[in-house]
């Protein structure tokens, strides 16, 4: 995914083959600053000793929605998650913040929360919001690999882990004087990558919350089903107390393109890879098995579903691939065989959501309002000019999440939506 860059030795090799080429420009590009990536490490036994419930936090951290019952929570990247009581959507209230600095996803069944912690996999009671409790910490469970920047043009090699209680948890991009990097030798020259990251069927009795397009963690029945960049993994949660890996269905490695999202609907999983689309079959729950796939070239898409249609957002550029703008319109009646109803060409789209035949999709001009009775020719009938990502459409009334903000709207006719509060990080 990332993008390789062409080395100065070449620039100077074209400049020496093309007349207008300005060797002053050159001289002045080798003394300007160059993007070096650090890695930063850090401590397991200090991440896991910084577990801690504390009263309402403000956050700056970009995030993930989540709902479960009248709690809305603000997963916050690398920081921890924000949990506010939304029974009156009109005024949310920031009520408890859980420190966990390596949390991406979060999960929640009957009153458990589910969440990563870098590498760990770690358990909350959540029965008590006034009150909430760390159950459970299951280490070293999760497969966990900081994102490689994409900026960069070097990586500085003589900082690593020296313990298996080190990590590697992120990586900064600092600026030096080119010459100073070039005559380092603990500099390497970054042409690769060198790492890379990372409405449901309800049984009687059991109570699961509903998650963005973007989540990477999902539960059902007694399975827990977490994914890395080419396989989805799968957890029995039977026993919270005792969480074991069940199972590893391999998808990205066989099929080409990497694992982003997860959507179930019924009896099957969703994928959104950065090749298309994966459908899995759970009527095991605890052995996940591949069914089908719609692929397409390379780009960056979440899935949704409903009855039988699948929408996927297909965002190209940048690291996301090189296929124009778009959204995906599948037929999935014959769960093995997806066909493509249509497509939609839509500047920079990114996360979705469906509820009753009106798709909304968020790009760089806000929420775009569908209607989606026609899987082979949708109608843009409305655009909610907002900075928003992704979205979930409850029921009640429809979520959205933009950088360190939370609209919430009503939904109004003619495929309208009524702002009724926002939460501004």
């Amino acid at each position: 995914m990332k993008s390789k860059i062409l080395p100065l030795v070449l620039v100077a090799i074209m400049c020496l083959q093309l007349t207008n080429c300005n060797t002053d420009d050159v001289s002045n590009e080798l003394l300007d600053p160059v993007a070096v990536t650090v890695p930063v490490i850090k401590s397991k036994s200090e991440i896991r000793n910084s577990i801690q419930v504390k009263a309402a936090q403000p956050t700056n951290s970009d995030g993930k929605i989540y709902v479960y019952n009248d709690l809305l929570f603000y997963i916050a990247q690398n920081s921890g998650i924000h949990i506010f009581n939304n029974q009156n959507p009109e005024n949310p209230q920031n009520i408890i913040f859980i420190q966990l600095e390596g949390v991406h996803d979060i999960s929640v069944k009957n009153d458990i929360l589910y969440a990563d912690n870098f590498m760990d996999l770690v358990v909350f009671d959540i029965s008590n919001v006034s009150d909430i409790e760390l159950v459970n910490v299951e280490e070293d469970m999760l497969l966990y690999y900081a994102t490689f920047p994409e900026d960069s043009l070097y990586y500085q090699s003589n900082i690593y882990t020296s313990n298996e209680d080190e990590f590697v948890a992120e990586y900064t991009t600092i600026y030096m004087e080119r010459t100073e990097v070039e005559n380092n030798p603990e500099m390497f020259w970054n042409s690769f990558s060198i790492f890379e990251s990372d409405v449901l069927a309800l049984d009687a009795g059991i109570n699961i919350g509903t998650g963005g397009s973007y989540a990477k963690f999902q539960i059902y029945n007694n399975a827990l089903y977490t994914l890395d960049d080419y396989k989805l993994n799968t957890f029995n949660i039977t026993d919270y107390n005792s969480i074991s890996k069940v199972s590893e269905t391999w998808l990205g490695g066989w099929f080409g393109g990497e694992l982003e999202t997860t959507f179930i609907l019924k009896e099957y999983m969703f994928i959104g890879a950065t090749n298309g689309m994966h459908i899995v079959g759970l009527q095991d729950e605890f052995n996940p098995i591949y069914t089908s796939s719609f692929t397409h070239s390379t780009g960056c898409d979440p899935v949704v579903v409903e009855g039988n249609t699948a929408y996927i957002t297909v965002r190209g550029g940048n690291t996301c691939g090189a296929i124009e703008d778009q959204v995906n319109i599948i037929d999935v009646t014959d769960i093995n065989t997806p066909v493509e109803y249509s497509t939609y060409f839509l500047s920079s789209p990114y996360g979705l959501g469906i509820k009753n035949h009106i798709l909304y999709v968020c790009n760089d001009s806000g929420i775009n309002v569908f209607d989606a009775q026609n899987p082979n020719e949708i109608v843009l009938q409305n655009t909610i000019e907002t900075t928003s990502k992704d979205v979930i459409p409850l029921s009640s009334h429809l979520i959205a999440v933009g950088e360190n903000v939370i609209h919430q709207y009503n939904y109004t006719d003619n495929f309208g939506l009524e702002l009724i509060s926002t939460l501004q990080f």
